[in-house]
């Protein structure tokens, strides 16, 4: 599971992408269009990325996408507009919110599948704060991002809370379930600082 390893800048660069993107939103009602070829290449592969939302730690938005069709720059600057307005879970963002916006972009790797025998022998492969799951079995699908171990830091319970996300019953089981794992590169700007 290889990571980028952005430098400084160019997670400085995402991160003003993403700001302008909710900020073009506010002005115009869209999201920015970016040109790849502006920006250095680290910022051009096709990558897939969540870009996260929070207002003194709590959620106040989060899109994403678990397959990478688009350059790098232009997702970040898509899920940074879809997270402060398109999340059906809150209105879209007032202009009075966004100076304290807190802006996390998760760039992820690419997921590889899991192999197991029980829920048990998947809940020991876990690892804690690092690894990002994808649950799928049948039509139900859901992920979680390594920084949901921050609040549910029991693989069991971690597990358990995916499977509902994904529509199943928390004590859902079956031989048709599938599991991958992804890790990913975290950026983090509080717009307060």
């Amino acid at each position: 599971m290889v990571l980028m390893s952005l430098t400084k800048a160019e997670g400085e660069t995402l991160l003003e992408v993403a700001q302008q993107s909710i900020e073009y939103g506010l002005d115009f009602g869209k999201s920015l269009l970016v040109e790849p070829r502006d920006y250095v290449e680290a910022l051009r592969p096709i990558r897939a990325t969540f870009v996260t939302l929070e207002i003194q730690k709590n959620l106040r938005g989060c899109i994403g996408t678990l397959e990478a069709k688009t350059p790098l720059v232009s997702d970040v600057a898509y899920h940074a507009y879809a997270a402060a307005f398109s999340d059906p879970r809150f209105p879209g963002l007032r202009r009075d919110e966004f100076p304290r916006l807190e802006i996390h972009i998760s760039i992820l790797g690419k997921p590889e599948p899991m192999f197991f025998e029980s829920e048990a022998d998947l809940i020991r492969q876990l690892r804690p704060g690092v690894d990002g799951l994808i649950l799928s079995d049948g039509p139900y699908r859901g992920t979680f991002l390594p920084s949901v171990w921050e609040s549910l830091t029991e693989p069991a319970e971690f597990f358990s809370h995916l499977k509902r996300k994904a529509g199943l019953s928390p004590n859902h089981w079956s031989k048709t379930l599938q599991v991958e794992r992804y890790m990913v590169e975290s950026i983090s700007m509080n717009n307060e600082q």
